[in-house]
């Protein structure tokens, strides 16, 4: 395998880690600054220029893309997806993973634990956003902030209200969230690889400090996660369009929250606390997905004209509850159920057998009109009332 390492920083451990355990296996790596490249697209097919002249032909390729150069360096790795090069972590995975709200949204579309979190931008709105999350103390973070910079914890809601004008007074957009206290000055780092997590540390602050960063001084420990965790931050990772990513957990009372998803987690601290080969398990992934680039269903579909993917919701009064795959007619009418979703879990390629449940989704291909007659209408939100307390009766 010819595998290029997009990175700006060569002598950086987890560079150099990965570069290693890339020729430890007889593979061929070059490590390539990502603010080298040009995107060529004068031709008849996708190219790439590096260094001024036309790249040459890699397998795959493992982006270590840095927050100050997003824009360009998701738009290098979304041209390497254009030419059919593997590459674990998509662009657009990169890209949603780097936006805390944009991430906190896609991650509850799916159901992911988080903590309560909400986003608002007039002052008049500030105190109700932080009600909604549970009242103070509350953190506020900086959308784009790293190793813990951005991240404050307010401990009465005029304080809150005062640094969040305060920051919205210099244009920076914040996210209000609750202070999950059981879980104060603790996270759980999940090095997730492909569908299973290959190594995990719990991650402890110094002191009164919240924040357990490394960077900031907090120590760390290897742990075994249970089956929650592990599960929790595979499918946020791999909603995220991430096959390997560090997946940060809170350890809620209920089960794990998840706080954020890294794109280019590092692997020094995870390494020296679990003394695991985490970087071997990297390049093993790769070496085995490079015939499988990433495909961007929705590009490829455009030419099947009437055909795309559709979401079925099995409703509890719908008659394919208690029917198998096999008799429940979608092959009939043109439609392959490519997925089976069932509470947390995901069933890929449901076998014919498989019998319907109250609750299931299926993820379909197939003839849209089709789809559409199975969908149900949209159901309309009902607004929130408050309930007033009752009037004490008073006898005369």
């Amino acid at each position: 395998m010819k595998l290029a390492i997009l990175s700006r920083a060569p002598r950086s451990y987890s560079t150099q880690r990965l570069r290693t355990a890339a020729l430890d296996r007889g593979h061929e790596v070059k490590v390539l600054n990502t603010l080298r490249f040009g995107i060529d697209l004068s031709g008849d097919e996708p190219d790439l220029q590096f260094r001024g002249k036309r790249l040459s032909h890699y397998d795959a390729v493992l982006p270590r893309i840095g927050n100050s150069i997003t824009y360009f360096g998701t738009a290098v790795v979304r041209q390497f997806e254009q030419m059919d090069v593997y590459t674990p972590n998509t662009s657009w995975g990169i890209t949603n993973s780097r936006d805390k709200l944009r991430a906190t949204q896609i991650l509850s579309r799916h159901h992911i634990g988080m903590p309560a979190t909400t986003f608002v931008r007039d002052r008049a709105d500030v105190i109700a956003a932080i009600e909604r999350v549970g009242g103070a103390p509350v953190v506020i973070k900086l959308l784009e902030g790293t190793q813990g910079i951005g991240v404050i914890l307010a401990p009465t809601i005029k304080v809150a209200e005062a640094i969040i004008e305060t920051l919205h007074s210099t244009r920076q957009n914040v996210l209000i969230q609750r202070f999950v206290s059981e879980s104060k000055g603790r996270d759980i780092r999940a090095l997730v690889v492909g569908d299973r997590v290959v190594a995990a540390m719990r991650r402890v602050a110094q002191g009164d400090e919240f924040r357990s960063n490394v960077h900031r001084g907090g120590t760390v420990e290897a742990v075994t996660l249970d089956e929650d965790y592990e599960r929790a931050a595979v499918r946020a990772a791999q909603i995220m369009g991430l096959r390997v990513a560090g997946v940060d957990m809170l350890e809620g009372n209920e089960g794990p929250l998840v706080m954020e998803v890294n794109s280019s987690p590092g692997l020094e601290g995870i390494e020296r606390a679990t003394d695991l080969d985490i970087a071997g398990s990297i390049i093993d992934h790769i070496d085995n997905q490079v015939a499988f680039p990433e495909i961007d269903v929705r590009q490829r579909l455009t030419v099947s004209t009437g055909y795309g993917v559709a979401e079925i919701a099995v409703q509890a009064a719908s008659d394919l509850v208690g029917k198998t795959l096999g008799e429940s007619g979608l092959r009939e009418r043109d439609i392959s159920a490519l997925t089976l979703q069932r509470g947390t879990s995901v069933i890929p390629n449901p076998h014919s057998r498989h019998v319907l449940e109250a609750g299931d989704r299926l993820l379909c291909f197939g003839k849209l009109e089709e789809m559409r007659s199975m969908i149900p209408g949209r159901r309309r939100r009902t607004r929130r009332v408050k309930k007033l307390p009752a009037e004490p009766i008073h006898e005369a």
